[in-house]
């Protein structure tokens, strides 16, 4: 079995267990480890296939887990290209703070927001399920359908604020924001629409495939997107609460720069809590029950409870 789906079936942790492990597993040097370490770790779990991560007393065997679980694809074995690794929550802060920017025209806002679309679609199509068939183009097509459809919807809001003249708090800090939190979820219920179309894998509790269930494909789509609209429309919303307030303070009116200094660091900050939180709402490796999947699955194992990949 995949050690790292053996590791998320068979370690049963609460959501504050799963919390600190992502904390864990988002260690940026989890960005720059190179392929001969990932290697040797990925050996010594499929070598100590009793390995747990409670083995306090192993250092060896929890530095394997970290590295295995941070950087290796469960469905398909393979590495995660570095600039996709859940790791570079660093980067999507960034993103996000740029995306959220006043604008004055058309062309100040379409690389903020193309370039913040382009990235969660990439993001989401690679680290989203892949035990099912797909061909290179057609991750390359739907990808491309789905960043266009994404910045102009992004766009949409911005272009009106701009057309109008809409400078209310409504139109110019709660609407943006709105929108982002559900684009955000769209674009992965977009960007990983094959799922609930093809099917996804279902196993047993010793990782033995059953069958490919459309079902399971849907509920694994929907919490990833459910979980996506928490970490961004949390991200964006609570740096804009911070400077509706800032701005009323003597500080601000002596230093006004310091409100993209403050909105900056916000956005990090409350980034940097929101990804580990919104990765754990779910466990990784879902369970369902088999009465909820198709009969053709149902009569194919007595198993009553089956497990699939749900992405991040």
């Amino acid at each position: 079995m995949e050690p790292n789906v053996r590791f998320w079936i068979t370690e049963r942790q609460s959501f504050i267990q799963r919390f600190l492990q992502w904390t864990e597993l988002l260690d940026p040097t989890n960005l720059v480890l190179s392929i001969e370490k990932i290697e040797k770790s990925r050996q010594l779990l499929l070598t100590n296939e009793d390995a747990s991560r409670g083995d306090l007393e192993d250092k060896r065997i929890q530095e394997a887990w970290k590295r295995s679980l941070s950087t290796v694809h469960p469905d398909s074995s393979r590495l995660i290209p570095g600039p996709f690794r859940p790791s570079i929550s660093a980067l999507l802060s960034l993103q996000l703070f740029l995306s959220m920017l006043p604008v004055k025209n058309l062309k100040s806002m379409i690389l903020p927001q193309a370039s913040f679309y382009t990235y969660s679609t990439v993001f989401n199509i690679v680290n989203g399920n892949a035990s099912y068939d797909r061909r290179a183009y057609e991750s390359l097509l739907l990808g491309a359908g789905v960043i266009v459809s994404s910045t102009f919807l992004g766009l949409f809001p911005r272009l009106l604020q701009v057309r109008l003249s809409m400078s209310s708090i409504l139109s110019r800090n709660v609407i943006p924001v709105f929108i982002l939190a559900q684009l955000s979820g769209m674009n992965v219920i977009a960007s990983r629409s094959l799922e609930p179309v093809r099917g996804i894998e279902v196993m047993d509790r010793e990782g033995n495939v059953i069958g490919y269930s459309r079902k399971a494909g849907t509920k694994a789509v929907k919490d990833t997107a459910t979980s996506r609209v928490a970490l961004f429309g949390t991200s964006a919303f609570i740096p804009e609460v911070f400077a509706y307030f800032f701005k009323r303070t003597q500080f601000f009116l002596q230093n006004p720069w310091s409100l993209w200094t403050l909105k900056l660091s916000c956005t990090i900050l409350v980034m940097g809590l929101m990804v580990p939180v919104s990765f754990s709402v779910f466990p990784q490796i879902g369970r369902i029950q088999c009465s909820e999947l198709e009969k053709e699955i149902q009569s194919a194992t007595e198993e009553t409870e089956l497990f699939y990949n749900r992405g991040v």
